[in-house]
């Protein structure tokens, strides 16, 4: 009887370790899928980097990478970016809901405000970011004029161009304010440094795939990529086209609500998130002759009565990543419909233009040709806002209602 009892025991206890022993092999082998199912298929890649300056995002950028085109864009974040905030139930700053030892709930918002899921996140501090510079051998970061000491009588800190900052250095770059000889924000160094560090870990993905030193550098940051997930991830961040990159910012109206002033997004953030699908979407695409790599320039020509329409129009095009390079009245303020001259020669590309504010009236024309009408034998004329001057001339008519026109 003994015997049955004691072997019953064996039994009962064997099974409970085979249980135990699934659940942990289940969870084990779930959190690794989870972790690494984003490369399996070739999916888009969003990875939020956050550097932290007295606990709080200095600079914080959405990366959004094709691993099948390996073409990659950016979105800032500003801490000032004001939104109804699900986390507190109130208006306030995107960062006041920023926790440095937990920062779900500030992904949550982001999320929220681009219309993206975020799947993976890297975060450094200032010190953090320091020792991880000195462990790739410094950054390179283009700086466009003189840097000079807020003391020492205004000595030079940083001369112009190509720089190679170690990690002191770059704590200095980044914290440097002085409103006499600084020529850049500090959110202009931060972008700056950003890019420096994106095309330093490609540079250096080989040796960080030692593993001596891929542990050093994940002490040097918070991530929710295990080992094997962040030297994939290094891996591909060396096929970014870093002179190609863009870092977009987001744009919105400042207002002052309970004496701080917050950034809205424009059109209750509608607008961001329509920019970021664009921008998606684009990844898509192969770089080559169709012109999907080229950034296309704009003029827009105010053809209405409502005064600042082509800036505030102008403002909003940029933020799908177009250069305007010309604002300005039209020939007449009494333009009924909206129209798009396009001298792109590119197929499909005036298309995707248009799609910005749903405009379906497209004329092509030859670049340098002068429009239908005007006069080019006139050599001492005036400036005709239809020459050639852009890819595209936006004509903007009564039908625009400031975001799309009313077909």
């Amino acid at each position: 009887m003994k015997k049955q009892i004691d072997f019953s025991l064996f039994l009962l206890a064997g099974i409970i370790m085979i249980i135990v022993a699934g659940v942990v092999f289940t969870f084990i082998i779930f959190n690794r899928d989870f972790s690494e199912s984003n490369f399996s298929d070739g999916r888009a890649l969003t990875t939020m980097f956050i550097i932290e300056h007295d606990e709080k995002p200095l600079g914080a950028y959405l990366l959004l990478y094709n691993q099948g085109t390996k073409r990659a864009a950016a979105f800032e974040v500003p801490g000032e970016i004001g939104l109804i905030l699900q986390q507190i139930n109130r208006v306030d700053r995107i960062d006041t809901v920023y926790q440095n030892d937990n920062i779900e709930a500030y992904i949550k918002e982001i999320e929220r405000l681009l219309g993206v899921k975020v799947n993976y996140n890297i975060v450094f501090n200032m010190d953090s970011l320091a020792s991880a510079i000195d462990l790739l051998e410094g950054v390179n970061v283009f700086i466009p004029g003189e840097i000079k000491s807020v003391e020492d009588g205004g000595a030079l800190l940083f001369s112009p161009g190509f720089t190679k900052l170690d990690g002191d250095k770059t704590i200095e770059y980044l914290s440097y304010q002085n409103s006499v000889y600084d020529i850049e924000t500090p959110q202009q160094r931060s972008q700056r440094l950003f890019t420096g560090l994106l095309r330093r870990l490609g540079e250096k993905k080989d040796f960080l795939k030692s593993s001596s030193v891929n542990q050093l550098f994940q002490e040097y940051i918070k991530t929710n990529m295990n080992r094997r997930v962040l030297t994939r991830f290094i891996d591909e961040l060396s096929y970014i086209d870093i002179d190609r990159f863009t870092i977009s910012p987001i744009g919105g109206n400042l207002r002052e609500v309970s004496g701080k002033q917050l950034l809205f997004p424009y059109y209750e953030g509608s607008l961001i998130k329509d920019i970021v699908r664009q921008t998606q979407a684009s990844l898509t695409h192969t770089t080559g002759s169709t012109g999907s790599s080229r950034i296309f320039t704009v003029e827009v020509l105010n053809g209405t009565s409502t005064s600042g329409l082509a800036g505030r129009t102008a403002e909003l095009i940029r933020g799908f990543g177009y250069d305007v390079i010309n604002i300005d009245n039209a020939d007449s303020s009494d333009y009924e419909f909206t129209e798009i001259i396009d001298r792109s020669n590119f197929n499909g590309e005036a298309e995707k233009f248009a799609g910005i504010i749903n405009c379906k009236r497209i004329t092509a024309q030859n670049a340098g040709e002068l429009q239908e009408g005007t006069d080019a034998s006139l050599e001492d004329a005036a400036y005709s806002p239809y020459e050639y001057r852009a890819d595209f001339t936006l004509i903007i008519g009564r039908d625009f209602n400031g975001r799309y026109t009313q077909n």
